[in-house]
Formats: C-alpha cells, sequence, structure tokens
C-alpha cells in the first residue's frame, strides 16, 4: 500500500496525541479521556463490518463479552506466571471472539437486511443465559480478579495495570482498528465490500464473492472487540459478571456512534465516538438523572442534520481541496 494512502491516519492520529496530552497533563481529565476513547474505540471496531456491509449487527455485544472472559480466564489461570499472563489473555480474547463469530456468521450471514439484524439480536442474551444456566465461569456471580492479581502481581503494579496499562492499551487498539480500515478499504476486500454495500446482487454478478469478504470483515471487526473486551474491561476493571459484559445497550452505542460519525468513513467512528462520549459524561455531570432524556434528542438533531453522519458531511465539503486526502 502507497504511504500516501495512509495520509488519512493523519488527523485521527494527531487527535490521539492531543487527547492524550489533555489526559496527562489537565488534573482529572486522565479517566473522562479514556472514557470517550472507548467509545472511539468500540466505534472504530464495529465501522469495520458495519459500515463496510451496511449489515447491522444486534450480537456484536457478545464479541466484546467473550473477549472479557477471555482475558478473566487467562488471569484467573496464570496469574501465577506473571505479567505473561496478559499477552495470554489478549490471545485468548481473541481467539475466542473470532471462534464465536465464525460459528454466528456461518449461518447468520446466509440472511441479509432485517432476517441478519433479528438473528444476531439473541446471540448476547443466549450466551448470558447459558453462563448463567451452566454456572460457567462463575455463572451469575461472575469472576472477580483483583485477588488474583494482587496476589500474582503485586498492589503497585495490579493498580498500575488497571488504572494506566489498560487506557494506553485501548488507544493503540483504536488505532489499531483505525489503521486496518484503511488497509482494508485500499484492498481489493475494500473495493468488494462497497460494492456489496451499494448492491449486493449486483456485486454477486459482476464475479465478487460476497459471502467470503463478509464473513471476512466479521471475523476482523469481533476480532477487535474481543481485544477491546478484554483491555477495557476486565484489565481495567478487575471484574466480569455476565449481566454486564453481555448488555444489549452496548451493540446499540455502537450503532449509534457509526452512524453519528459516517459510517464506512475512516475519520466517522472517531468523530461519532467523541461526540457520544463527551455528550454521554457532561450530561450526566450537569444533569444526572435525566441525562439521556437530553442525550436522545441531542442526537437525533445531529443525525438529522447530517443523514451522511458528521463524516460524510466534512468528507463532501471538502471535496476537490487539497484536506480531501486527508479525510476519508
Amino acid at each position: 500500500m502507497q504511504m500516501g494512502k495512509l495520509k488519512a491516519l493523519v488527523p485521527m492520529v494527531l487527535v490521539y496525541v492531543i487527547l492524550l496530552v489533555i489526559g496527562l497533563t489537565v488534573p482529572g481529565m486522565w479517566q473522562p479521556v479514556v472514557y470517550f476513547m472507548f467509545y472511539v474505540a468500540l466505534g472504530q471496531a464495529f465501522n469495520i463490518f458495519l459500515g463496510l456491509t451496511g449489515y447491522v449487527d444486534f450480537g456484536y455485544v457478545a464479541f466484546l463479552g467473550l473477549g472479557a472472559y477471555g482475558m478473566a480466564i487467562a488471569l484467573q489461570n496464570f496469574a501465577h506466571l506473571g505479567l505473561v499472563a496478559i499477552p495470554i489473555g489478549i490471545v485468548l480474547a481473541v481467539i475466542m471472539s473470532v471462534l464465536l463469530s465464525m460459528a454466528v456468521g456461518a449461518v447468520a450471514l446466509r440472511l441479509r437486511g432485517a432476517y441478519f439484524a433479528i438473528a444476531t439480536i439473541g446471540v448476547n442474551e443466549g450466551f448470558r443465559f447459558l453462563l448463567v444456566g451452566t454456572k460457567l465461569w462463575g455463572g451469575s456471580e461472575g469472576i472477580v480478579l483483583s485477588g488474583f492479581m494482587r496476589k500474582a502481581f503485586g498492589r503497585e503494579i495490579a493498580n498500575y495495570l488497571s488504572t494506566f496499562v489498560s487506557d494506553l492499551l485501548l488507544f493503540l487498539v483504536a488505532f489499531l482498528a483505525a489503521l486496518t480500515t484503511v488497509v482494508i478499504l485500499n484492498k481489493k476486500m475494500g473495493y468488494a465490500l462497497l460494492a456489496l454495500r451499494e448492491d449486493e446482487d449486483a456485486a454477486r454478478v459482476m464475479g465478487i464473492n460476497v459471502t467470503k469478504y463478509k464473513i471476512m470483515a466479521f471475523i476482523t471487526s469481533a476480532a477487535f472487540a474481543g481485544l477491546i473486551g478484554a483491555i477495557a474491561w476486565t484489565l481495567k476493571l478487575t471484574y466480569v459478571f455476565p449481566e454486564d459484559v453481555f448488555n444489549i445497550h452496548y451493540t446499540v452505542e455502537a450503532i449509534v456512534i457509526v452512524m453519528l460519525g459516517g459510517a464506512g468513513t475512516l475519520i466517522g467512528p472517531m468523530i461519532g465516538g467523541l461526540i457520544y462520549g463527551v455528550l454521554k459524561y457532561y450530561l450526566s455531570v450537569i444533569f444526572p438523572g435525566v441525562q439521556l432524556l437530553i442525550l436522545a434528542p441531542l442526537l437525533i438533531v445531529t443525525i438529522v442534520a447530517f443523514p451522511e453522519g458528521v463524516a460524510g458531511y466534512l468528507i463532501k465539503k471538502t471535496r476537490n481541496s487539497k484536506l480531501a486526502e486527508y479525510l476519508r
């Protein structure tokens, strides 16, 4: 891939650096910045499938949940190995999420549109009831890791992992998801996905193996979801409860972020994640208890004003200008 095509990453890297500087230098801003970055990373990961294919996956949070459990299982069983348990947890989280995505994708991706969305709704709920009903991995009691981590790593390192290292890793995951999107968009896979998003039947007639590319995007997106679950939930919070990690509202939030920022664009999920995260955080601080009542109409107004997403509007307005190669 030509280096010039990586220019689209420049605005994103600048924003990440600015957020890092704000978080590290402004007192009390580190946790809010990480909160915003969670939604940016979630949007970047979900955009690889929703944005590039147009398919809405309501079971997406199941991949985050399995990733969270992958890290929890690794820390629970390999903490005695020291910090090696963390890369083991990351690998296990990705493997578990990918295996689930292959199983779900093999069946659900044979369907289209609303039928696909309906087929995926029950995935996260099914997993939650499976864990609780069979008491697998602690059942409804979940897995609490604070004791394992303090015993294995020491109190200071355990605190450092959950309050700083996990946050930095979240920045890295958000960047890697964006980089993956750029690579896909500039490869045959990207053109195939955009063709099937516009007209799947026409793409198939043109000889594009749409099923193969849909599954590839589905698995890639799920792998990043597993990473986010492992890092932003398990490593940071040091516990995993099925009621929390399989909650469908995270999927709804991911859909809102991608549509708000601009589906299929590179900077859209970052813009959408920042708008959503900042509004949700500060409304909850200023108007506690009624923040969602205020947030919903604000999001509706934004989506009505920018039907192609905020990024879609910016890209359209800067077309044929020097800024165009930095906005995608």
